[in-house]
């Protein structure tokens, strides 16, 4: 597997992969050492980060390759289909999974995507509206969501 390390606006973001797809896109909470040489099969996503951090790139076109059980990588596929500046609850991702009472475990295997931003579980959000955990902190989650919000008010939460 290849990593390189780049700097976005939510902090230090690493990323995982090989020709297999890319394996995980995460935040980092401390400060590590930026990646002076982005390895080839990183290069795609590297460009693709930094054009959605730029706002000219609401969709991503990338081959992944997320490390999970079946239900997860189910989860995460579903997750992909939640559309740019849209937020769905974790009980409607559950009901469109087929499970109403499974919305623990859809929760769950939201909190282990390994394939941040690309594989938006940012825009699950509480049934009530609110914001509810994130792995890379509620302000990231927050920040994201209002850097996709075309009317960019001054918050929505």
């Amino acid at each position: 597997m290849e990593t390189c390390i780049i700097n976005s606006p939510l902090g230090f973001t690493k990323i995982v992969g090989d020709v297999n797809g890319i394996a995980s896109v995460s935040v980092l909470n401390s400060q590590e050492q930026l990646t002076d040489i982005i390895p080839v099969e990183l290069e795609d996503c590297v460009i693709q980060l930094n054009e959605y951090f730029e706002g000219s790139r609401n969709q991503f076109n990338l081959k992944l390759n997320p490390q999970g059980t079946s239900f997860q990588k189910k989860v995460w596929k579903a997750l992909e289909a939640i559309p740019y500046n849209k937020t769905i609850s974790y009980l409607e991702l559950s009901k469109q999974l087929g499970d109403v009472k499974a919305i623990r475990a859809v929760a769950n295997a939201n909190g282990k995507n390994p394939i941040w931003i690309i594989v938006p579980c940012h825009r699950v959000i509480g049934s009530n509206g609110s914001l509810t955990g994130y792995a890379g902190g509620l302000h990231r989650k927050k920040w994201l969501l209002e850097h996709e919000n075309p009317y960019k008010q001054q918050s929505l939460f």
